[in-house]
């Protein structure tokens, strides 16, 4: 009989807490306010895009909606084509403060992609729709307004490669993908490499994989393609760059030699001769500093010699301390001037009247650096 009370207790509980908690229950209310207009930028506004400059972009703004129970509302910028109707926006951006500002700033880099979604090709001008999305919670509401933007386009590619690759029979590794040279991203968009190209046919690719994006050359613009560059003639060792912000070849020279130039003599001392994969290497070279009336002079830097003249690698430290003790950064190569002592390293106090071997390394398995060993 005991026990039958209590269930009979725990039942009357469950019962009110369950009534109890009913009574709390509210229904959501998801209702908002229209959007108020959009303020910036202007209807047919012109915008002149600079994908490449990372500090271009352009605000977007518009008067908030409301909550018809004072609640959170969260905002998108949508895009489409000038005769879309937002059914499908072709790209979407939350605005600034995680969705909750009634604005949002677009770098020109975004826009561009905006642009080559709407079917505006490089070096060219057309017109997107815009306008904005307000939601809360599964209530999605959208703008009253839309207004139209003139996006420019540079020549150049809306996405470029993360990273870039040479790969084909003219190149040091083969027609294998699965061993494209990897060439050294400088900035955003824009690599190079040196390397050997032979005859054969090669072509730019993002990925070392068959399902990577490829490019090729057609003069100094860089296309997007399966068609391949050939290569005719004797194999030589070339300087390629590349800048995909504006498409463009920016060097394409044949690397004739590399000197190691001292600079007391103001004159190569020795030559390097390229083996693969971005290296020079020396056999022996005989050092001898220049006697001064202040002392001996060891200051040293590299003279390459392309088809377009010669150019200097050097210290980044404009006047340079005893390698005795440096870091590896002692040694990074750096694209320097022709001034005959600026920029220069020194060797080691112990290869005076004595042979030296020396390994310059300028590919992209990391900084363009060079070791020198006294025989």
């Amino acid at each position: 009989m005991k026990n039958i009370k209590s269930i009979f207790v725990l039942l009357a509980l469950s019962f009110i807490a369950i009534t109890s908690c009913k009574k709390d229950e509210k229904d959501l209310n998801e209702n908002i306010n229209p959007i108020g207009s959009l303020s910036i930028p202007q209807n047919q506004q012109s915008i002149k895009l600079t994908p490449s400059n990372a500090l271009a972009t352009q605000q977007f703004k518009w008067t908030a909606a409301s909550a018809e129970d004072g609640g959170l509302i969260l905002y998108e910028v949508a895009f489409d084509k000038e005769g879309g109707d937002f059914s499908k926006p072709v790209y979407k951006v939350v605005s600034d403060g995680a969705g909750i500002q009634a604005q949002v700033t677009i770098s020109h880099k975004d826009l561009t992609k905006v642009a080559a979604l709407c079917g505006i090709n490089s070096s060219s001008t057309g017109n997107v729709k815009w306008t904005v999305i307000a939601s809360k919670a599964s209530n999605r509401k959208l703008g009253q307004e839309s207004r139209i933007l003139q996006l420019e386009r540079p020549a150049g590619f809306a996405e470029v490669p993360a990273d870039l690759y040479l790969t084909g029979s003219a190149t040091e590794t083969g027609d294998d993908i699965s061993k494209a040279i990897k060439m050294k991203k400088l900035e955003e968009g824009i690599f190079e490499v040196y390397t050997t190209l032979k005859p054969g046919t090669y072509q730019l690719v993002d990925k070392a994989t068959t399902s990577g994006r490829k490019f090729y050359t057609e003069g100094s613009l860089i296309k997007e393609g399966t068609t391949s560059i050939t290569v005719t003639g004797a194999a030589k060792v070339y300087y390629l760059k590349y800048d995909f912000n504006v498409a463009t070849v920016v060097d394409a020279v044949e690397v004739q030699s590399l000197g190691l130039y001292m600079s007391a003599y103001g004159n190569e001392i020795g030559q390097l001769s390229y083996t693969s994969n971005g290296v020079w290497q020396s056999g022996n070279i005989p050092v001898v500093f220049y006697q001064f009336s202040w002392g001996r002079d060891e200051r040293y830097k590299f003279a390459m010699h392309t088809s377009s003249g010669i150019r200097y690698l050097g210290s980044s430290n404009v006047n340079n301390v005893s390698p005795v003790g440096q870091g590896a950064s002692y040694f990074y190569l750096n694209a320097v001037t022709n001034d005959q002592w600026n920029n220069t390293y020194k060797f080691n106090p112990s290869a005076d009247n004595k042979s030296v071997k020396v390994v310059a390394n300028l590919n992209a398995s990391g900084p363009y650096t060079h070791t020198v060993t006294t025989q």
